[in-house]
């Protein structure tokens, strides 16, 4: 008798610090390559992940979310005290939940494709001196910044664009228009915290863009200055590459009727009670 395959969706949360990003590297130290390590670990058997997206070395993850098809029956609890178990400290599974497979591929959850918006925090940490406490944790910007001329620049990429101007190189995205829903800028004593929500994000996009912003914050250039260097799709035209410290997938959208458990830790209090 065949068994049953269902498709188990974890949410994952991870320190990035030490790691090279999420997509399994031949080094072996990547988040992926820890999470499927415990999972064959738990379960005596190769399992391969999808996730929701991909983060690079040293970018952090609240809630990443992935799946991945499996026969084995198991409690939600199991999963994820089973699997962490075999996890290092700076990785954890969060939540489990199983849902059903149909033979309809199309109307199967999937940890990429089912995903409605994406929102990442970008932690700052704005002082004349570094903090050690904030090393690997937020990026650092010593000069100071002003916040509401960095606000009037981030209304300049509300919409969907062409953010070919914040793309990497080496991004391996369909196309570069993506669908920016909001970007909050919130300041709470040295640190300021950006949080952007769009449709998807392009290697770098969140990065770069925060880059730019800080050339707006320390008065380099105006505001108005971000909207041309979205029209000119230039990726010459911004500003270099921001750190990856500060950088934390928050939160996955996803329609309800998957119900997910998924946590409202990326609201700022309770995201800046995990740092």
């Amino acid at each position: 008798m065949d068994l049953l395959v269902k498709r188990l969706v974890l949410g994952v949360q991870y320190d990035g610090s030490g790691w090279q990003g999420w997509q399994t590297q031949p080094s072996g130290n990547t988040v992926q390559d820890a999470l499927e390590r415990a999972l064959f670990q738990f379960c005596g058997a190769e399992i391969s992940t999808v996730c929701a997206g991909r983060t690079d070395a040293g970018v952090h993850g609240i809630e990443q979310v992935v799946h991945f098809d499996t026969p084995l029956e198991r409690a939600s609890y199991s999963w994820v005290n089973g699997v962490n178990a075999f996890l290092p400290a700076s990785v954890a599974v969060q939540w489990a939940k199983e849902l059903e497979l149909d033979e309809d591929s199309q109307d199967n959850f999937h940890a990429r494709f089912s995903a409605r918006a994406r929102t990442y925090h970008y932690v700052l940490y704005n002082s004349k001196i570094r903090s050690p406490i904030w090393a690997g944790r937020a990026g650092w910007a010593f000069r100071p910044l002003d916040v509401s001329q960095m606000r009037i620049a981030a209304e300049k990429l509300l919409g969907e664009h062409d953010f070919s101007a914040f793309r990497a190189s080496g991004c391996q995205a369909k196309t570069p228009v993506k669908h920016m829903y909001s970007i909050e800028i919130r300041q709470q004593g040295e640190l300021i915290v950006f949080t952007l929500k769009a449709s998807a994000f392009l290697h770098h996009m969140v990065r770069n863009i925060v880059g730019s912003l800080l050339f707006v914050g320390m008065a380099r250039r105006a505001p108005e200055w971000l909207a041309e260097v979205l029209e000119s799709k230039d990726r010459s035209i911004a500003a270099p590459t921001f750190m990856p410290d500060g950088l934390y997938l928050a939160k996955i959208d996803y329609e309800e009727k998957w119900g997910l458990p998924q946590s409202d830790i990326i609201e700022l209090p309770g995201f800046l009670s995990l740092l």
